[in-house]
């Protein structure tokens, strides 16, 4: 299990006139996961949508007009969750080469003694883990991670710290992640990547897509 998002049936929300949130219920693992991305692919082929944008439990859509009627939209939203099957793409696999420790990771020892093991250990765990690309977002190039090696599972920080580096490599539940650009997080930080996680200047921007596994190695650990 990597999230348990307490619905029990599909929820569809409004977001301003030009907006609309799909959450789809469940225990979310990469089965499920799969489904979102399934869902995606269909309605971004409707008329009307600009945008279908995944992420984890849900997908927004962005449409160029407001709806006329989004109580139908719903009831299609529904009707093609009910119906939809994993996406079974395979993605590609990275190597990620990171820095552990240190004040790349600043957090590596206080995920140890969560986890009553020694900072090697940690890593070693977090190198050999399958990590899946669950969903880009939340901020450019982001990647939340399926995959995690429940031994090391640390639950999100209380107080969020305002800057994050691009690259930085982090658990927040029973979740990996991996930050594009600088920004606020919460989560906790094993160490950093030097590769470029997003550029705008390269096409695709984002390193990483859904689907995709991500290897990570350890090129230094810092204790």
């Amino acid at each position: 299990m990597l999230v348990d998002n307490q619905l029990t049936q599909p929820r569809v929300s409004m977001l301003g006139t030009t907006h609309l949130l799909f959450e789809a219920p469940g225990d979310f693992d990469l089965t499920n996961q799969r489904r979102i991305w399934t869902l995606t692919r269909v309605v971004s082929a409707w008329p009307g949508v600009r945008e279908a944008a995944p992420c984890m439990t849900n997908v927004m859509l962005t449409f160029d007009t407001p709806p006329e009627d989004p109580d139908r939209i719903e009831e299609q939203l529904v009707a093609a969750w009910n119906v939809a099957e994993p996406d079974q793409t395979e993605g590609r696999v990275v190597d990620v080469p990171v820095i552990y420790g240190g004040e790349y990771g600043p957090d590596l020892h206080e995920i140890a003694a969560h986890a009553k093991l020694p900072p090697e250990e940690v890593v070693r765990l977090h190198t050999e883990s399958r990590m899946i690309v669950f969903a880009v977002g939340s901020h450019p190039g982001n990647v939340y991670l399926g995959g995690l090696d429940p031994r090391i599972a640390m639950p999100r920080r209380k107080v969020p710290r305002i800057r994050a580096e691009a690259g930085t490599v982090s658990i927040g539940g029973f979740q990996g992640g991996m930050g594009g650009t600088v920004g606020p997080s919460g989560w906790n930080w094993l160490g950093r990547t030097t590769l470029p996680v997003f550029d705008p200047h390269q096409d695709p921007p984002a390193l990483l897509a859904p689907g995709d596994i991500v290897r990570f190695r350890a090129e230094r650990v810092i204790l």
